[in-house]
This record gives structure tokens, sequence and C-alpha cells, in this order.
């Protein structure tokens, strides 16, 4: 069965790889046998994440540019991929709707969700023939609202990964491209260090959560592994949140 999760010969993409979420999952495709291009716009977490592991590829990207994200891809075409993509990038600040700007409203879209796409369509279209696997990061608050934690752009921004991710694992079922996405909870990440930071803020998590408590990084990788490799061959179009429980309340 443990073949069933290995990534032997494959080249992978990651987005996001510099810290949290994204810079843990090119560890655990690298470990599963994956040539991994990492990928975020910091270079220097990039290289240094590099040099832990030599299955591991730096790639300086900024997903919200065209030619980068061109870049990226052709980096993977030239190892002899891309098998799997990984989109998580993603960015989203705390701000009460009647404040948000709309500026940094488009922002959070322009890395959560359009990013998500164009980097989808062009490895998309170097899988045609070959087929692969898509894994988009969503949120919990794509499944739901995040009140009382005000932050509209990003629950907008992942409710849209969600249900794009229902559309292309649709659209492209038939070229042998799946397509899903991880819904995660709580977890550490930058995006979540001020919520750990704050002892309030870190109980109000515990409450809500049914397992009473939050998650720890090495918990996604299971889920990881099953959409990245043969083990989930006939799952797309699908969202598993990873969450405690929260989204079951």
């Amino acid at each position: 069965m443990s073949d069933r999760f290995a990534l032997d010969g494959r080249v992978a993409v990651v987005t996001g790889a510099s810290s949290g979420i994204g810079r843990h999952m090119c560890g655990v495709l690298a470990d599963a046998g994956a040539t991994v291009v990492a990928t975020a716009r910091r270079a220097s977490r990039l290289e240094e994440l590099a040099k832990g592991n030599d299955r591991i590829v730096a790639e300086a990207c900024d997903v919200t540019a065209t030619e980068d994200c061109e870049r990226v891809i052709a980096r993977a075409v030239a190892l002899g991929g891309p098998d799997i993509l990984v989109n998580a990038a993603g960015f989203g600040d705390p701000v009460p709707a009647f404040e948000v700007r709309m500026e940094d409203f488009r922002r959070t879209l322009d890395v959560d969700l359009t990013a998500t796409f164009e980097l989808s369509v062009l490895a998309a279209k170097a899988m045609r023939g070959r087929g692969g696997a898509i894994v988009n990061l969503a949120s919990i608050f794509g499944l739901s609202g995040s009140w009382p934690i005000a932050q509209a752009a990003y629950v907008a921004a992942k409710g849209g990964v969600v249900n794009l991710t229902r559309q292309l694992g649709a659209e492209w079922a038939g070229e042998g491209i799946r397509v899903n996405a991880i819904a995660p909870g709580w977890f550490p990440s930058e995006l979540t260090e001020e919520m750990f930071a704050d002892e309030r803020s870190v109980r109000y998590i515990q409450r809500n959560t049914p397992m009473r408590r939050t998650g720890r990084l090495e918990e996604l990788d299971g889920v990881l592994l099953l959409l990245s490799g043969d083990a989930g061959s006939f799952i797309t179009g699908q969202t598993i949140a990873v969450d405690g429980g929260w989204t079951a309340r």
C-alpha cells in the first residue's frame, strides 16, 4: 500500500514555499521521492530550504506576475514535469469590511485566487496527455464565514478556490488531471501567528474546535500525499477539510 503514496520520479511545484504550510509541504513531497520546485518571493528563504534537501530546487517567483509563473512551470518542464502542482501561496489581513481598501481586497484575490487559476492552467497545459495532480490550499473559511474574525477578502478568495477546484476538477478529468483542495483549520503559519500569540485567541480556537486543539503541520501530510499520488486516483473536484472538526459543528 505504501507504494500508492510514493512519488518517485515525479516533479512537483509548490508555491508559498518560503514559510509555513508551503515550506512544510515541500519537505513532505521530497521525502516521498518527488523533485520539488519550491517557489515564493523570498529567494533567500528558498535557497536555505534547498540547501537542506537535494530534491528541492529553489525558484523565486511572484505568483501575481504572469512571466514569473510561466518561468516556474518552464523550470518544472525542464526537469521532466510538472506532475504535481501545490498552490499554497496565500495572503489575507483581518480587517472589518467597512475598512477594507479596495486595492487590498484585489491584492488578496490576486494572490489567493487568480494566481491559483493561472498557475493551474499553465501546469495543466503541460500535464495534458500524461495526467497529473493539482492540490489547492483553501481554508475552513472557504467553507464558511470567519465571523467574529473580520476578513472578507480572504473568505471571498478561499470560497472561490473551493468552487474553482470543483470546476477545474470536472473540466480536466478527461485529461487525467485531478484537481482537489485541502481546507486546513488552525495550523501554525505566518497568517495565524498573531492568533497563536494571543492566549485569548488560542482559547477561542480550542473552544470551537471539537478536538479542542490546533493542528500540527504533519497532520496535513496524509491528505497531501493522498491527493498528489496514485492513492487518490479516483478523487477530483473535492475539498477535504483537515480541521479537527471545526466545519462539522
